[in-house]
């Protein structure tokens, strides 16, 4: 090996080699992961000098953080560690001393290293023009939060909706013009070129896209760029943009998105080569014209280009790594491919897409009418395909870009889904580059599919293993059918079948059985398994049935046979807790409850020795009750007018609600009216999965609504609808369905979302991997719901209305019943006093279960706390 100075790794038994990297973004975050990853023997230290003072984000998903403070924070954080890798965040790097091989941090510190990465991306230039210093840019977390701050400022203060003017009509853009819509802004887009898109999209690909940007509301200045920005007579507020055209627009907040300028000041100021339109110069190994400094990302000019995608930065992060400890990985070129990641607009494109390749043939599909627009480029014999472009429907992008370069096995035309066609079922090369974000080939998924794979004993076999195992599809996300496709087949070639049987009792899956019961109007566990299954059912297939049932029948779900179906909680109409008592959770639709129920709550807690916590979704619960006493603690709670909150069920648990416009001075809409509407029509509708739901009244989003699998947050024009969010094990944020709603078109687009989750989810599934595992994804379930594209919409609505038509309260219906009351008996001959093995000790002023070790402490000491009856 040679000496650090050449980028080889160091001799066995020398000092851990220094690697400091300046720069705190995606492309900093991946090299630190790689080296942390492959460097096992503790060859090296990293020091990571970040700017912002934030862990490294996921910059491809900053729109999402406008609906509020989402956590964007880059995955795997194990990475961080003062001995392998430590990071100093919020510190930047001011000087760096070539010759001594050192950085001066702005902290006062002198780092001294072996080898020096520049990771420091770019910053979002504004053009030098009147009133440009009233301008925002959009490129950081402080800028998105600081817009957001902004848009909710002056709607308050203007008493109307901000108009906001965005330059630039490229992907930044786009995504800064619809996120900022979603918050109640009026966007407007300028841009130079005489098309969206115009640096990715040939004339009629852009105007597609214009169609359906103007059909989401947002404003097209196109062919003319801001010449100055207009400001008040203080010089501080801005009022209009005037254009290089002569036009002048109205406008309160202007927002530039055009482009990016790599940050190669420090570079600049010591010397090193830089492209000619700036940018640190790179060769193949990534390395700068000193071989002990390299460059990644955006501040790295390869071939005179910086480019500010992702997948690119991730690539050139892992030659480096590679380099670093004594490979000859090289970086050899740009995948520019792009999709906008915007909802209800599908635009896509990749390689030659605007056919400047010699002899290039363009096969397209255009219907203005539908805004669609697709185009495949190839070679001058159609055989080989260079690139293309997908506009209103960009179903096929994921299956195509992997062939770039390679030949198709049948007319092009084929392709092109928006016309109608069966495409071929091309079979990808191992080597085609599936997920171009992280570098994973065909190749890498089927040998991860098909044998163990990395940390992984055993293979790969469902998506979720299969994308933790190969990181394909954890990033943006498009190539997620295609990895999913992958793993089917491999499966099957391997004699795998990847099996959707709801158990070995039943060949259906749960979608399946589903309909059958729901078309052959089954209301038994009997009549089902004599016509689908066999055996006498299980664990998984027996709450899985008895849930389609109430889902379908909206019936009382311990009647007819059902009641051996559930699981315990469902059974006791009551979650079991660790000690064997049970909780009481009433319904408190939104939040809202009256002093009067709140004593009711307070006696009962107090009359049964019941320990209460106010919970996360706005309720409070009441432990420790035995299995006896919970009709007599329901008869009273059912009296003052309470309900189930159904805290044991896959049901709805409950809508969280702000305050609203009822008592916030920033609330838009009344939140806590429509929370109580929501609950009310929602309430005790069966689902495979528990789901909740949150409304906040403005964009604040105090209601957490972007964390539930449905999240209405309220704007100047209406209610925006946010689908998939949840909590748990796998965190998800929602997803924007809909803008602008009024009460009537949401409470439509919720009944068809949740009937077609209910009626097509696997058991147990939640409904951010439902949405996530469709074809199409988030895409599908918008054109289901509110374009009706499978004619399903009355029927699924008409489906939610018999639900609330028969809505009963499980426990009143319970109280009613001699024969259902039977059931809360522990045993036929049971005691009514309480079972001395249940033991509480007190805590914070009210009584909890016992540890083990205090069981043993109080019965030895025999002052056993007493609870009701004793």
């Amino acid at each position: 090996m040679t000496s650090p100075s050449t980028g080889s790794a160091t001799q066995p038994g020398t000092l851990p080699r220094r690697i400091v990297i300046v720069g705190g973004g995606p492309a900093a975050h991946r090299l630190a992961d790689a080296l942390h990853a492959r460097d096992t023997d503790g060859r090296t230290t990293v020091t990571m000098i970040a700017e912002e003072p934030h862990r490294p984000y996921d910059r491809v998903a900053l729109s999402q953080r406008l609906a509020g403070a989402i956590d964007l924070t880059l995955e795997p954080t194990s990475v961080w560690s003062p001995h392998r890798v430590a990071l100093r965040i919020g510190e930047r790097a001011t000087a760096v001393d070539r010759a001594a091989r050192t950085v001066t941090t702005s902290a006062g510190d002198v780092l001294p290293y072996d080898d020096l990465v520049f990771a420091t991306g770019s910053s979002a230039p504004v053009p030098e023009i009147p009133g440009s210093e009233q301008s925002r840019v959009y490129r950081t977390l402080q800028d998105v939060d600081a817009l957001a701050h902004e848009v909710a400022f002056l709607t308050e203060t203007l008493g109307r909706p901000p108009r906001v003017i965005v330059a630039g009509g490229g992907l930044l853009g786009l995504e800064a013009a619809g996120g900022l819509k979603s918050l109640g802004a009026e966007s407007a887009v300028v841009h130079s070129g005489s098309w969206l898109m115009s640096a990715q999209l040939d004339e009629g690909g852009g105007q597609a896209l214009g169609r359906l940007i103007s059909a989401q509301g947002i404003g097209l200045h196109l062919g003319t760029r801001p010449r100055a920005i207009l400001t008040d007579d203080s010089g501080e507020h801005v009022v209009g943009v005037k254009f290089s055209n002569g036009q002048s627009v109205a406008a309160d907040i202007v927002v530039f998105a055009i482009g990016i300028t790599p940050r190669d000041e420090l570079a600049r100021d010591a010397g090193l080569e830089l492209g000619s339109r700036g940018g640190i110069t790179i060769g193949d190994d990534c390395r700068s014209s000193d071989p002990s400094i390299w460059a990644i990302g955006e501040v790295a000019s390869y071939h005179d280009r910086c480019v500010g995608l992702v997948a690119p930065a991730n690539a050139m992060a892992e030659v480096v790594a590679d380099r670093l400890l004594g490979g000859e990985a090289t970086f050899t070129t740009i995948d520019d491919a792009t999709k906008l990641k915007l909802s209800g607009v599908d635009v896509a494109s990749f390689g030659d897409a605007l056919a400047t390749t010699s002899g290039a043939l363009e096969i397209v599909y255009a219907d203005p009418a539908r805004g669609l627009y697709q185009k495949l480029v190839v070679t001058d014999d159609a055989k080989t395909l260079l690139g293309g472009i997908f506009v209103g429907d960009a179903g096929p992008y994921s299956a195509l870009r992997p062939m770039v370069g390679r030949e198709l096995s049948g007319e092009p035309a084929a392709y092109l889904s928006a016309a109608g066609a069966e495409a071929p079922g091309d079979e990808l090369p191992d080597d085609a580059l599936v997920c171009s974000c992280n570098n994973v080939s065909a190749g890498t998924v089927r040998a991860a599919a098909g044998g163990p794979h990395g940390d992984h004993a055993e293979a790969c076999t469902d998506l979720g293993a299969l994308k933790a195992c190969t990181r394909a599809g954890t990033q943006c996300g498009s190539c997620v059918p295609l990895v999913k496709k992958l793993l089917g087949s491999e499966l099957a070639k391997s004699g795998v079948t990847l099996s959707r049987a709801l158990c070995e009792h039943f060949a259906m899956s749960r979608q399946e059985l589903f309909e059958s019961v729901r078309v052959l109007e089954l209301s038994s566990y009997e009549e089902i398994v004599s016509r689908f299954g066999s055996g006498r059912g299980c664990d998984v297939c027996k709450p899985a049935i008895a849930s389609i049932l109430a889902s379908v029948h909206s019936a009382y779900i311990l009647d007819n046979g059902r009641g051996t179906l559930q699981d315990t909680n469902d059974r006791a109409m009551a979650n079991m807790q660790k000690d064997g008592t049970y909780s009481v959770v009433p319904r408190i639709p939104g939040g809202e409850i009256t002093p009067a129920k709140l004593a009711v709550i307070a006696q009962v807690a107090t009359d049964f020795g019941l320990y209460t916590k106010i919970t996360g979704g706005l309720r409070i619960d009441m432990f420790g009750a035995r299995l006896e006493q919970l009709p007599d603690i329901w008869r009273v709670l059912v009296d003052a007018g309470f309900e189930s909150g159904q805290a044991y069920g896959k049901a709805l648990r409950n809508v969280k609600s702000c305050v609203g416009s009822t008592w916030c001075r920033f609330g838009v809409q009344d939140s806590v009216a429509l929370a109580i509407k929501l609950e009310l029509r929602y309430r005790g509708l069966r689902a495979p999965h528990k789901f909740k739901f949150g409304v906040s009244g403005c964009a604040r989003e105090c209601a957490e609504a972007r964390a539930k699998d449905v999240g209405v947050i309220a704007s100047e024009q209406g209610w925006n609808l946010y689908v998939g969010g949840n909590g748990g094990f796998q965190p998800a944020h929602g997803q924007l369905l809909a803008s602008d709603l009024d009460e009537d078109t949401l409470i439509r687009y919720i009944d068809r979302y949740l009937m077609y989750y209910i009626r097509t989810a696997d058991r147990l599934q939640r409904t951010a991997r439902w949405i996530e595992e469709l074809d199409g994804g988030l895409d599908h379930v918008y054109e289901v719901v509110v374009d009706d594209s499978l004619g399903l919409a009355d029927e699924l609505e008409a489906a939610m209305a018999r639900h609330v038509d028969n809505y009963e309260d499980e426990w009143a219906a319970t109280l009613a019943d001699p024969e259902r009351l039977r059931r809360f008996r522990s045993f036929v001959n049971a005691p009514t006093q309480p079972d001395p093995s249940i033991v509480r000790v007190p805590e914070r002023g009210q009584s909890r279960p016992a540890t083990p070790e205090e069981r043993s402490t109080v019965l030895l000491a025999g002052d056993r706390i007493p609870v009701r009856g004793e």
